[in-house]
Order: structure tokens, then sequence, then C-alpha cells
């Protein structure tokens, strides 16, 4: 099996959700199971269908959240340096087009959020940055056609 690169706050985010889904979430769903069953006929009862699919998917995730810890290689991102991109840097660039900034990290897939500023090492953007410096150029295919960004800084915090 291959390593899951994360970073420090990806891997403790990760571990909060398992913590939460295994004693708070199951519990709860456990108690809806019990609470349902007590209406009567299950083959008609949504409430009894309803969580039982909850379970379901919350079970689902909880083996999901194992596996993914079980395979983490933490990478402290504060202890990294360098000018060249690579996991865990904090890039801004700009579109050559609009003159619009943005700020990104390159994080392992299971923590990214592009809401947040978090965008997976394996996306085309995060693929095309990788090995870069700051000045460089870069092309990304999009589904409105390609665009060019420039590197505008590197950091690792």
């Amino acid at each position: 099996m291959e390593k899951v690169p994360l970073t420090i706050a990806g891997h403790k985010m990760l571990t909060n959700e398992y913590e939460q889904r295994t004693s708070i979430d199951r519990r709860r769903i456990i108690n809806a199971i019990s609470e349902a069953r007590a209406h009567g006929d299950l083959s008609e009862n949504a409430e009894y269908h309803a969580a039982k699919e909850q379970q379901g998917h919350n079970e689902g995730r909880i083996k999901e959240l194992e596996s993914i810890i079980a395979l983490s290689q933490i990478i402290d991102v504060s202890k990294l340096s360098g000018d060249t991109i690579k996991f865990g840097a904090t890039v801004t660039i700009v579109d050559e087009d609009s003159d619009e900034e943005t700020t990104y990290q390159i994080v392992g897939n299971p923590e990214a959020d592009i809401n947040s500023g978090r965008i997976s090492i394996s996306s085309p953007v995060s693929r095309a940055m990788i090995s870069k410096e700051v000045g460089d150029s870069f092309e990304v295919s999009a589904p409105g056609g390609s665009r060019s960004y420039e590197i505008l800084s590197v950091k690792y915090i």
C-alpha cells in the first residue's frame, strides 16, 4: 500500500473526525435505531431505515479514516524550506490573463479543501507547480481552455 502524505494539521483534523464518528456519532445512531425499532413494524418504518442507512455511511467513513490514518505519512511543513515548490508549500500565484491572485497550500488528498485554500498534491494545478520557483510561469488545462499562471511567492509555514 502507498503512503498518504498529510500535514500535521490534516492528520489532526482526520483523527478528530475519527474520534467524533466512533465515540459520539456511532452512539447517537445506535440510539436512533433503538428508538425507531420500538415504534413497531420495521418493514414500513422510515425512521428505522434512515437510521440504518446513516449507520452504513458512518461505518463506511470510519473504515476509510482508519485506512488513511494507518497509511499516513505525516510531514511537518514548518521544517521544510527552499525556493522550489513541493508538498506543503503555500504558493501565491497570479492568473496572467485576469491578474487575479490566489494563494494555495499543497496538501494530501484527504485534507484538500479548495474553499480553505488547500489543494491536493494530485490536482492539475499542484502537479503543474511542483519543482517550479518564484517568477516561473506554468500552464494548466481547464474545461474553459488553457490557463497561464505566474508564481509570486513560495512559503513553508
